[in-house]
């Protein structure tokens, strides 16, 4: 998610406070940025950092990063915010690996081939990690990477859009009304404008009802959104339901599973469960490398079932880079290192390594949701023992009369340093208050202790 940032008008600008808090304590005798100069004994140090205009001179690197610093250390501690599922952590080796790739343009295939050759095995371990079909000769699923599985699902509400126009030109018939159904947890449909068809939640059901998706599909559906780990409470949405009940009415509506947060958890902790590409209404399937994939932002990657339901004329194929190139993207400038970085994890930790630690990661979670249910009174939203993501989604309870509530606990908690959030439900449920904490990588039992 981007956030926008506001351009300070001359009014805002102008105010006393404003010009206060820009003024310059320094005077003629202040040292200047001589080679003996300390930072904290310099006139940076009694000047304001540039917030608005890029300054005039030029300023000594040391003072520039220690004032950066600095200013950066007013930051919350990454390891401490339990609200994020992005990775904090990642090994030595993979930060030296992703450090060297920081100036490679990935979008360059002509200039950093084995880069994008990179790129191509992690699709291909992705997709076998979802059952990507390839036992027949002319099955070959396709896959890109991208910033995030924001851009990925984004992607693939385009490829499912096109595809339903075509058909829809093919056969005469108006293409100006397509629909997406999915849960209101879901925004990726307003960017392209597409009607958002919503289940919503109850107060005892927090993701969406396979039976209530299938009944609002019609002629203009292009897909219906499945999720597998929901924000609020971590649960996977009944996929195989969706596609069972799709192919009993004969209906051939694809679905999309946004596996953000589930894609790189349910194949290690839940095998069996049938969520992918072993469905055949499954079309795409799009995951977060810097979730449970264990990297660092920013990276995401999207596989689709086979090339049909991608279609060609949303591939650029390009040139003037020195070679012919096919790309599918958003973004089109974009580092290499993320992707280096999740090919380190895939092979330094094999699916063995990824499967003991979300195993780790689910027992830490089942021990957590124990210690808040059974001896501070907690109610466990979430599901337990691998059936949902590694984290904890709780509540108070309600019959027990508190002066305080969700909210509450939580800014408390940030006064001592622990970003836990607070929030309200999806819509038609949004007067129940919870807090989650995911359970990440470097999240052990000691921490949880501590916490």
């Amino acid at each position: 998610m981007v956030h926008l940032s506001t351009i300070r008008n001359d009014a805002e600008t102008d105010t006393p406070m404003a010009k206060l808090m820009r003024m310059s304590l320094a005077d003629d005798d202040t040292p200047g940025d001589t080679f003996c100069s300390s930072v904290y004994g310099s006139r940076y140090a009694l000047e304001a950092l540039p917030t608005i205009e890029m300054p005039e001179e030029e300023m000594p690197k040391d003072i520039a990063y220690r004032l950066i610093k600095d200013d950066l250390s007013l930051d919350g501690n990454p390891m401490l915010n339990l609200a994020s599922f992005v990775t904090t952590y990642m090994e030595d080796e993979a930060e030296k690996l992703m450090h060297d790739g920081l100036s490679k343009n990935f979008i360059d295939y002509e200039e950093y081939p084995q880069s994008a050759e990179i790129q191509n095995r992690c699709v291909n371990m992705i997709g076998k990690l979802f059952h990507a079909p390839t036992h027949e000769e002319e099955e070959h699923s396709i896959g890109t990477s991208t910033v995030g599985s924001s851009e990925a699902i984004m992607l693939a509400t385009l490829a499912m859009k096109k595809k339903w126009a075509n058909e829809r030109k093919a056969a005469g018939k108006p293409f100006d009304k397509p629909n997406l159904v999915m849960n209101a947890a879901v925004q990726a449909a307003r960017y392209f404008d597409v009607e958002e068809r919503f289940v919503y939640c109850t107060q005892d059901r927090y993701v969406i009802d396979p039976v209530q998706a299938v009944d609002l599909v019609d002629e203009n559906t292009i897909g219906i959104c499945a999720i597998l780990g929901t924000t609020y409470t971590g649960e996977y949405e009944d996929v195989k339901a969706i596609n069972d009940l799709l192919v009993e009415k004969g209906l051939e509506t694809p679905i999309h599973v946004d596996a953000a947060s589930g894609g790189f958890v349910a194949p290690f902790v839940k095998p069996d469960l049938e969520w992918d590409f072993r469905l055949p209404r499954v079309v795409s399937i799009n995951v977060s490398g810097h979730k449970y994939g264990l990297v660092y932002p920013g990276v995401g990657w999207i596989v689709w079932r086979s090339p049909e339901y991608l279609p060609k004329e949303l591939v650029f194929n390009i040139n003037y880079l020195g070679a012919d190139q096919a790309s599918f993207t958003l973004n089109f400038s974009k580092g290499a290192s993320q992707v280096i970085g999740q090919y380190y994890q895939m092979i330094r930790l094999g699916k063995k390594g990824y499967r003991n630690i979300m195993t780790n990661l689910t027992r830490i979670a089942d021990y957590f949701s124990t210690v808040l249910s059974k001896r501070l009174g907690f109610i466990i939203m979430s599901k337990g023992g691998g059936e949902g993501l590694p984290l904890v989604a709780f509540r108070l309870d309600a019959s027990k009369k508190k002066h305080y509530d969700e909210f509450a606990i939580a800014h408390h908690l940030r006064e001592r340093g622990w970003i836990i959030p607070a929030y309200t439900m999806a819509p038609h449920s949004e007067q129940l208050k919870l807090m989650r904490v995911v359970i990440r990588e470097d999240f052990t039992k000691p921490r949880c202790d501590q916490l």
